[in-house]
């Protein structure tokens, strides 16, 4: 049987008084997810292990069955796979983003969404202009960028800009947590200071400033770590061949990483105007050659960023109208049976625009299983679910049949 996990990135969330006392999750319309969530198996995942900072990277790394404190090294290093850019012994990789500061405060954590063409003009002017010899920026998608450090300590204190809207940003400035680490927190504080210097006046931000949006006029480098051993899905779980379809940079490192085939959708943006339909066929058509698939939608965690409950309802019912639907009739049709799963890597509750630790609600649709009692999809419904609450590898190996693979 094949499969395929749809993740709706950071679509669990708490209740909130502006929509009754419900969760955007529970408020959406969502047809499709609650007809398989009645018609599969369900219950919670706590995708963030002791003592790991609730970020997308750990999260969609224990969805996929990694064991955290083996192959955890950070974002920056995943990010780098993704772009092609292969660390050498010694290279600290960081993720970097270019953010809005307004009166010494840290506006947001994207710089207003800036698009990437401006923000490759910026990451390039940055190259030329740092003058730093040991360093080396890489344009990434929209905000998202990297940061190579040559003979750079990963032993350093940094703190992710989307954890800290409308906060001061000098006392969040990059810390050693050893002595030998100072130089490295150093370094990136005096390329923090510098970005300002440089994007203050620069012709992408002019014009982004006279159109009413919100100027790049820093960098933040954060998450650090080298290049990871990670083993491929398919030697730890059987999975065979599999491929993975987002629109950020995290997400497709860690499916290089994973030995996945890397699709790239055009009109992907990892907003709610991103490419559902598009996404929705790739996926289709990257199960009839590969065994498992990995299709990732990061929307409605930027509407929790945002603070946007709105938004984040509207994106919630697009994954299910845009995503879920057309995949499940698609499949219906099949020969060959293919299990669903939907799931978020972590919650982003709008009341707080960031990520925290609470285990995630799943739905498993297998043709043929035995369902549950729970007939809606929602962070609340699913505790009456099959499972409790499941960990580490215990979703991977469920949804692939894992046991059953090493028997056959």
């Amino acid at each position: 049987m094949k499969s395929i996990i749809i993740l709706g990135d950071g679509m669990a969330d708490e209740p909130i008084p502006a929509l009754g006392g419900k969760t955007p999750l529970q408020y959406a319309r969502t047809p499709y997810m609650d007809m398989l969530a009645e018609r599969g198996v369900t219950g919670r995942l706590k995708t963030v292990p002791a003592g790991f900072h609730p970020g997308s990277e750990v999260a969609n790394l224990s969805v996929l069955g990694y064991n955290l404190p083996e192959v955890y090294e950070g974002r920056g290093a995943l990010e780098a796979a993704s772009m092609g850019v292969v660390l050498q012994q010694g290279e600290l990789a960081l993720r970097c983003n270019l953010v809005c500061i307004e009166d010494g405060v840290i506006k947001n954590h994207s710089a207003g969404h800036i698009h990437t063409e401006e923000a490759d003009e910026l990451i390039r002017y940055l190259n030329a202009e740092s003058g730093y010899g040991q360093v080396m920026f890489h344009t990434g998608v929209s905000y998202r960028h990297l940061l190579v450090v040559k003979g750079g300590d990963k032993r350093i204190g940094c703190t992710p800009p989307h954890d800290v809207p409308l906060q001061p940003f000098r006392p969040l400035m990059v810390k050693p947590l050893v002595p030998e680490a100072g130089e490295t927190a150093a370094l990136l504080n005096r390329l923090i200071l510098k970005s300002q210097e440089l994007l203050a006046g620069h012709p992408v931000n002019k014009r982004r400033v006279a159109a009413g949006k919100d100027p790049a006029n820093s960098i933040w480098p954060w998450s650090p770590g080298y290049r990871p051993a990670m083993q491929t899905l398919d030697r730890m779980y059987g999975t065979g061949k599999s491929a993975v379809i987002s629109a950020v940079d995290l997400i497709r490192g860690i499916g290089v990483y994973a030995g996945m085939e890397v699709i790239h959708v055009d009109g992907a943006t990892g907003l709610y105007d991103t490419n559902y339909e598009g996404k929705a066929k790739a996926a289709l058509e990257a199960l009839k050659t590969n065994d498992f698939v990995y299709l990732h939608i990061e929307a409605s965690d930027e509407a929790g960023h945002e603070g946007d409950v709105g938004l984040k309802v509207k994106t919630i019912e697009y994954l299910d109208d845009r995503i879920v639907r057309p995949i499940y009739e698609a499949i219906l049709t099949w020969n060959e049976p293919v299990a669903i799963a939907v799931l978020p890597d972590h919650p982003t509750p709008c009341s707080i625009r960031t990520h925290t630790d609470r285990p995630v609600p799943f739905l498993i649709f297998k043709p043929g299983q035995k369902p549950d009692s729970v007939v809606k999809y929602d962070e609340f419904s699913v505790e009456n679910g099959k499972f409790a609450v499941l960990n580490e590898n215990q979703f991977i190996k469920e949804l692939i049949g894992y046991e059953v693979l090493q028997h056959k």
